[in-house]
Formats: C-alpha cells, structure tokens, sequence
C-alpha cells in the first residue's frame, strides 16, 4: 500500500493530494485523459436521465427512454469505475482504496450498488416501474454527492499545484 499524502504544502501543514513522482504519474498517463473525458460524458448522461427519470415520475409517460437512459448511465459508471481503477494503480500502486481517495471510492462502491440493484430490480420486476424510477433516484443522489467529491479533490489538487513545494 503506497502513501499518497507525504508531502506537505508550504507553510500551511496540509498535506498534499499526490507527491511529486503520484503528480507526474498522473500527468503522464493516458487514463487521466480518460477518466477527463469519461466524467463530464457521464454528467451529461446523467442529467438527460434524470429529466426522463423525473418526466415517467410526473406523467407516467416514457418508461422506455428514461429506462434505456438508466442503462446507459449504468454502463459509463462501470466504464469510469474500471478505468479509474487503472488509473489508481498507474499513480497511486493500488487499484482502489488509495488513502487519497479512499472515501471517493467508498461511496463509488455504493453508487455501483445502487446502480446494480436497479438492473436487478429491471430484470426481476420486483419493485415495478415507479420503484425502479425511484431506486434510480436514489442512486443519482449518491452519485451527485460522489461528482462533489471528485470536484473538491480536483480543486484541491489544483490549489495544491500553486503552492510553491
């Protein structure tokens, strides 16, 4: 298990998200360019999804487009799940759970489980469309806290990138 917060910032005592040979791994690796174009690909999914989640809920109508809609977001969040997985292991030598996004990849997991209990829920019929909508619901809540996550740690590491080391 390799230790992403060793070097500190100056003057202020808060550590740094990556150290020097984590930021130039990040820098130089292709999956930073994936996982750059994955995650806006997926919020616009997202929010296309959500609207039709959202018009079933209110109208009744569209229960295939907002379920196709679900799909998709489904099979990106996979996709970036994967990807940043690789992603971790090139800059940080583990593939999740690196103690600089340990708690991004906490509730990644719970995301997923959302997301996978609505393709059971699908398959099954056990909670019948306004469930499934619902549960769909609940998943793009925790994802949205997720998105925020991975925001302020973007934004973290960009301050970070100002401080002189």
């Amino acid at each position: 298990m390799s230790l992403s917060v060793t070097s500190s910032k100056a003057g202020s005592g808060a550590a740094a998200l990556y150290t020097p040979e984590q930021r130039a791994r990040r820098d130089s690796t292709r999956w930073t360019l994936v996982q750059g174009l994955l995650a806006p690909a997926q919020f616009l999914v997202f929010v296309i999804s959500l609207v039709l989640v959202l018009r079933y809920l209110v109208s009744g109508a569209g229960y295939e487009a907002a379920t196709l809609s679900i799909l998709a977001k489904t099979a990106i969040l996979y996709l970036i799940m994967v990807t940043g997985a690789i992603w971790e292991k090139v800059v940080f030598g583990q593939y999740l759970f690196a103690p600089a996004f340990f708690w991004e990849d906490v509730v990644s997991f719970a995301v997923i489980a959302l997301h996978t209990a609505y393709l059971w829920a699908l398959v099954t019929g056990a909670l019948g469309p306004a469930g499934e909508m619902a549960l769909a619901l609940l998943a793009y809540g925790l994802y949205l806290l997720n998105a925020g996550q991975f925001l302020l740690k973007l934004r973290r590491a960009r301050r970070d990138e100002e401080v002189p080391a």
